[in-house]
């Protein structure tokens, strides 16, 4: 009974931190570019009080062993990099990568992150930069006097400027995608983090060698299904429900077992 309470527990502690996760995907339901996070759990170590194979007489052993678990444990918060839905917005300067790839942009202590947020805007400098100022990589300037800001699907920009009746050509994006996305460390503010799961970043150009294309005037949305994600949350509630009744039947059990005369 004493084992039932701890294992009961553990139950009890792993679904809070689902219910965490859940929450934190509905949050950000509507955050551009967001990508929605699954817990992993396992079980944990068995106590074995007779093992599988075990001589009980001569030319007999036993079938089946006799091991007892001792509850559950999240192992991993893995992030689901499916593709999101896009909205139109019209914006010059909006952008989603169709397929595989991060934008790149430079942190102000000179480390690189990736997002998949493309809600680029001008800074005084002219600048493309995220919406907390952090510069798109490699660094992009628009002309002051730009009348028309053209993003391809490979990532070419261009500008026309007053007097030119033709495009001028200004820069070009690039991506980076990893060999395991799942690996990357999110930091917040839509921004990713390389680490040794992850592996190094491979940069390319837009639409060529896996990279995905460029689509202007759109973004991707968040990847989260409130319907599914609803019912994950009944799901979990009801797992968290079962567990605290495995606690309250375990204490019942003692109770009745203190409370035994002869």
């Amino acid at each position: 009974m004493i084992r039932a309470l701890f294992s009961a527990a553990t139950g009890m502690q792993a679904q809070q931190l689902n219910l965490d996760t859940i929450a934190h995907n509905l949050a950000n339901v509507n955050t551009s570019g967001f990508k929605r996070s699954r817990v992993d759990f396992q079980d944990l170590l068995y106590q074995t009080l007779r093992a599988a194979g075990t001589q009980v007489a001569a030319g007999a052993e036993v079938p089946s062993g006799l091991q007892v678990g001792h509850g559950s444990r999240p192992v991993a918060t893995q992030k689901i990099f499916m593709q999101g839905n896009f909205n139109q917005t019209g914006n010059p300067l909006d952008l989603v990568i169709e397929g595989a790839g991060f934008f790149q942009v430079l942190l102000p202590d000179g480390a690189q992150a990736y997002t998949r947020a493309g809600t680029f805007k001008l800074d005084g400098q002219g600048r493309i930069v995220t919406s907390d100022g952090f510069a798109l990589q490699p660094g992009l300037s628009i002309p002051p006097d730009s009348e028309n800001i053209t993003i391809g699907s490979d990532g070419t920009l261009s500008v026309i400027t007053p007097g030119s009746k033709d495009a001028q050509k200004v820069g070009q994006i690039q991506l980076a995608r990893f060999s395991n996305p799942g690996g990357l460390n999110a930091m917040g503010r839509n921004l990713f983090l390389p680490t040794g799961a992850s592996g190094n970043a491979i940069v390319g150009q837009p639409a060529s060698d896996g990279f995905g294309s460029i689509g202007q005037g759109l973004l991707e949305m968040s990847n989260v299904s409130v319907v599914a994600e609803m019912v994950n949350l009944i799901t979990a509630q009801r797992a968290f429900e079962v567990n605290a009744k495995a606690v309250q039947t375990a204490d019942e059990m003692l109770n009745q077992a203190n409370n035994m005369r002869r």
